[in-house]
């Protein structure tokens, strides 16, 4: 399978530079598709199959360098002390050169503003011209290179504006002071020195300020990687070591103490525990952990001393892939993006005519070309397209880091921005609005008594681990039913399970096990009914006198269509007896019935009423039977239902629903947890995959949902709405700046400082507008203690 590969691009500055990178490595042989992104300076370049990886990422590299940049394997692991040194050392980086511009210019800039006190201040040309070469040609080198890369690859950039523009400032203030001490001397022209200065000066200011923001965008990676830890403690041979994360072997025992980060993907084989398992799957309570429950590396261990057994190290652990959907959803580019690639691909061609136009235009008619120049200069500085190129990207970034804290992780940007026009919903039944195994739904007894009924079920099912079994003891110790003893205990084939309880013979198992004991349902035949209408499985307690018939064999519990929960551990401790033959008697009797159905998730009738209350329609599509469908529908509010699909059609039925009566295109998303749905999820317009279920549904998904909320859903559609609402003001608002301020500067409305701020001040609030959706949160029942920061 060929995976993408990830390059750190250094250099770009604007949507116009990443056209131009994704040009270079588009045209290198070997390379299937490419996406370079502003906000992350990333480019992820899928190679063809069958391509050597090592020959594709050199050709890239070279091909980047060729097109006036650089470009180097993407080490991710922002929250390792190294990288995270290496920010800030990044960040410092761009902070000297500000902190240098700042010093240099303001003596530039306070005459210019003492101006508008009508206080008139002139610095001498020769220390003008001291301060301003600097901050032109030592801080401003950068503009120049990458200007000059731009030229080399027959495009432009902002770079090659700024060059352009603070160039012509900064020469005809040389020109004007060198005219005017061979004219005379003692005269003090106006200059032009603090324009250059103080315009480079702001564009360093709103890329440090840029950098600055867009490192809170991508916290959420952060964050979760944080979650890593170096070490673990392995039980090996009976004596316990601290081995680096790295040197953990599948199968090994991980110790994990209170109030420890687990180290490792597993499953608990001794201790209990709680687990806050927050910052993974957005959970804001403690999970209860025993033996047998599944952990996962990176969540808290609570009050309790457990051992796991390691399922999953590496890239394979759920935290490795978490940190990488969030990253490619980071990383890919939303569809709204083409707008801006088009436009940015003739934006600066078409600025640099724009300017020399204005500059004639101002000259020609009466050879004032000193003004022509000034406003030429803002031109070219007010169109700088950085805000274009940061307004999708950053949107994209801080809407996927804000799901993926509350444990909505979106696969892509795709998915993301079609969220938020989704029409439909279609929901699979089992595991994604049902708990997926099986519970006690119903126990009625003949004579009334319904904890009589429980406690000997409970007392029959004791030593099995059966699911039904497993559903009763739930039941029982819900209640705190007391058990008895059992003894003789013996699975019938396709009928039941038979014991002794307190000397007295029991069978609890299906209707057939009823009718062959010669037994009828009586009064409960018309509720036995309605029961199994609505999906239930109900099962008969009798009690008898008799043997079973001869040659009957002694047999383990049936198999059953569904999921084998693990087993539990009675809070009782029962005394085991002799094996005990039954007396031979022909005396029977029904006790009464217990039906077990696959019970609704706690928050699925919220996640159904939410969704309509968003104006959202929904759709159950189910293989089971009409009746359990239908009941599932009724209880939840679901306006649609689709019964008995098989798997296989389950994609035709939502290809079906992308259309409406009319014909009308619509936008579908499916929501599925297992093997089934993966194809259904595929054919959506939007797949979204419960977290709880399969691999397969979730590489099929866009979306994954790690709690397995279906109320989540509707928070997933909340964000996209949120986020795509921010894409398209930030790209309002980058057009606006764009198609007001260049012509305002071609009829002399603008002077290059006061562009250069307008064009620094766009760029950092599409990014704080952006960072707004850090803010983000889910909505959530009452009392439930959110997670997150603002």
């Amino acid at each position: 399978m060929t995976t993408t590969l990830t390059l750190s691009i250094e250099g770009m500055t604007c949507a116009s530079c990443v056209a131009r990178v994704e040009k270079a490595i588009a045209k290198v042989p070997g390379v299937e598709q490419v996406t370079v992104n502003l906000a992350t300076e990333t480019a992820a370049v899928t190679p063809s199959a069958g391509a050597d990886r090592v020959i594709v990422t050199q050709a890239v590299t070279q091909a980047v360098s060729n097109a006036g940049y650089s470009a180097a394997v993407h080490a991710a692991d922002p929250s390792d002390a190294e990288a995270a040194s290496g920010h800030a050392h990044a960040l410092w980086r761009e902070r000297l050169p500000v902190i240098a511009a700042v010093l240099l210019s303001l003596p530039l800039a306070l005459p210019m503003a003492a101006g508008l006190f009508d206080k008139h201040w002139m610095l001498p040309a020769w220390l003008q011209f001291a301060l301003a070469t600097p901050v032109q040609f030592w801080l401003g080198a950068r503009f120049y290179r990458a200007g000059w890369g731009a030229l080399k690859a027959g495009s432009g950039n902002m770079d090659l504006l700024v060059a352009l523009g603070t160039s012509a400032a900064y020469g005809l203030s040389v020109y004007l002071w060198l005219a005017s001490t061979a004219n005379d001397p003692d005269l003090m022209q106006h200059l032009y020195f603090e324009a250059s200065a103080v315009v480079i000066t702001l564009v360093l200011l709103g890329k440090y300020l840029e950098a600055r923001a867009k490192r809170q965008t991508t916290g959420a990676i952060r964050a979760l990687q944080a979650l890593k830890v170096p070490s673990a403690r392995v039980l090996r041979d009976g004596v316990e070591s601290d081995v680096a994360l790295a040197a953990v072997r599948v199968s090994d025992v991980v110790v994990v103490r209170p109030g420890e980060r687990i180290a490792v993907d597993g499953e608990v084989v001794q201790g209990a525990t709680h687990a806050d398992e927050s910052l993974i799957t957005g959970e804001s309570l403690p999970v209860a952990k025993h033996v047998g429950s599944r952990v996962t590396g990176g969540a808290v261990n609570g009050e309790g001393l457990i051992h796991v057994v390691t399922t999953a190290i590496g890239a394979e652990t759920a935290l490795a892939r978490i940190i990488g959907l969030v990253e490619y959803a980071q990383a890919k580019k939303a569809p709204v993006q083409r707008l801006v690639d088009q436009v940015s691909a003739v934006f600066v061609p078409v600025v640099i005519v724009i300017a020399a136009v204005t500059l004639l235009a101002w000259g020609l008619p009466d050879g004032n070309w000193e003004r022509a120049i000034i406003n030429a200069v803002a031109v070219l500085v007010i169109a700088c397209p950085c805000a274009l190129g940061l307004a999708t990207p950053t949107a994209i970034m801080a809407g996927t880091g804000a799901a993926a804290r509350y444990g909505i992780l979106i696969r892509d940007a795709e998915a993301l921005e079609i969220a938020h026009a989704i029409h439909t919903v279609a929901f699979d039944k089992t595991g994604t609005l049902t708990q997926g195994r099986p519970a006690l739904t119903a126990l009625e007894a003949l004579d009334g008594d319904n904890t009589a009924l429980l406690r000997l079920a409970a007392s029959l099912q004791a030593g099995s681990e059966h699911p039904l079994a497993q559903a009763v003891m739930a039941a029982a110790r819900e209640q705190g039913a007391a058990l008895s003893a059992a003894s003789g205990f013996k699975a019938l084939p396709g009928r039941g399970v038979e014991a002794c309880i307190d000397g007295r013979w029991f069978r609890l198992g299906s209707t057939r096990m009823l009718e062959e004991a010669g037994l009828t349902p009586g009064p409960q035949a018309v509720r036995a009914q309605a029961l199994q209408a609505q999906g239930n499985t109900v099962s008969w307690l009798i009690e008898i006198d008799a043997t079973q018939p001869p040659g009957e064999p002694s047999l383990v519990s049936p198999p059953v269509s569904l999921p084998v929960s693990p087993p539990v551990s009675l809070p009782v401790s029962l005394p085991v007896s002799p094996p005990v033959s039954p007396p031979v008697s022909s005396s029977k009797r029904l006790h009464g019935l217990l039906a077990f159905g696959d019970i609704l998730k706690p928050s699925a009738a919220r996640a159904i009423a939410r969704l309509h209350a968003q104006g959202i329609r929904t759709v159950l599509l189910s293989g089971d039977n009409r009746g359990a469908a239908g009941a599932v529908a009724a209880a939840l509010g679901i306006e649609s239902v689709r019964a008995e699909v098989l798997p296989a059609d389950k994609a035709d039925v939502v290809a079906e629903l992308k259309h409406d009566a009319h014909g009308t295109a619509r936008r579908i998303a499916m929501v599925g947890d297992g093997i089934n749905d993966a194809p259904a999820l595929a054919a959506a317009d939007v797949g979204i995959a419960m977290g709880t279920g399969t691999d397969a549904a979730m590489h099929a998904a866009g979306i994954t949902l790690m709690r397995g909320d279906p109320a989540l859903v509707a928070d997933a559609i909340n964000i996209s709405r949120r986020t795509y609402s921010k894409i398209r003001q930030n790209l309002f608002w980058a057009f606006i700046y764009n198609l007001a301020g260049v012509p305002l500067a071609a009829f002399g409305l603008l002077s290059p400082v006061i562009a250069g701020a307008a064009m620094a001040f766009s760029s950092v609030s599409v990014v704080a507008n952006a960072l707004l959706l850090t803010r983000w949160k889910p909505e959530s029942a009452p009392g439930e203690r959110q997670t997150g920061t603002e």
